[in-house]
């Protein structure tokens, strides 16, 4: 039961944040496919939800650090709810694996990121409406500066051996695949 509370808790203080209107793609729409994704594969835990509605807690297309302030926010939050500092630090670890700059640490880690990834392994109508989303997040951004950018991001998750590290997300492999040609085609 207190995890349940702690959940709806999260929930309250998180949605403020994903409902800003900048937001076009990391917003509450987001976070719940991640929470969907990971319960129909049956590996939603309680740091795994949490670490989903803190991961993109601080999100500001122009900044460099949104993972780390979302997490110190996250885990601020925690402390005043007096979470475990054990949990603290597991949530923690896990927001930061969401930078996806380096290959998951733990099993937990690599579902994170297999669900915040998902998207790329969606429908090709899902995935465009993505692909808008973050344009329109990076409208600040000079469209010949953001195709160049926006192409060396997708390359780097075509570039990988799998872009799915986990048995319950591989299926979106080949998917996620075609929409990332495609789109990198088109740049």
């Amino acid at each position: 039961m207190m995890e349940e509370t702690l959940l709806n808790a999260a929930e309250a203080f998180a949605l403020p944040y994903y409902q800003e209107p900048a937001r076009a793609y990391h917003n509450t729409a987001h976070v719940r496919s991640m929470l969907e994704a990971l319960e129909v594969r049956g590996v939603l835990t309680v740091p795994l939800a949490l670490a989903v509605w803190g991961h993109d807690l601080i999100y500001d297309a122009r900044a460099g650090d949104n993972e780390e302030r979302s997490a110190a926010a996250f885990d601020r939050w925690l402390a005043s709810r007096e979470a475990a500092s054990g949990l603290r630090a597991e949530v923690r670890a896990l927001i930061l694996a969401t930078k996806h700059v380096a290959p998951p640490a733990t099993r937990a880690a690599a579902l994170l990121v297999d669900a915040d990834l998902a998207i790329l392994g969606a429908s090709p109508a899902n995935f465009a409406a993505y692909d808008a989303a973050i344009r329109q997040e990076y409208s600040h951004v000079p469209a010949l500066l953001y195709r160049g950018g926006r192409k060396r991001v997708l390359r780097g998750f075509l570039d990988r051996d799998r872009i799915y590290t986990t048995p319950e997300f591989a299926a979106l492999e080949e998917q996620a695949r075609a929409n990332l040609s495609g789109a990198v085609g088109r740049r």
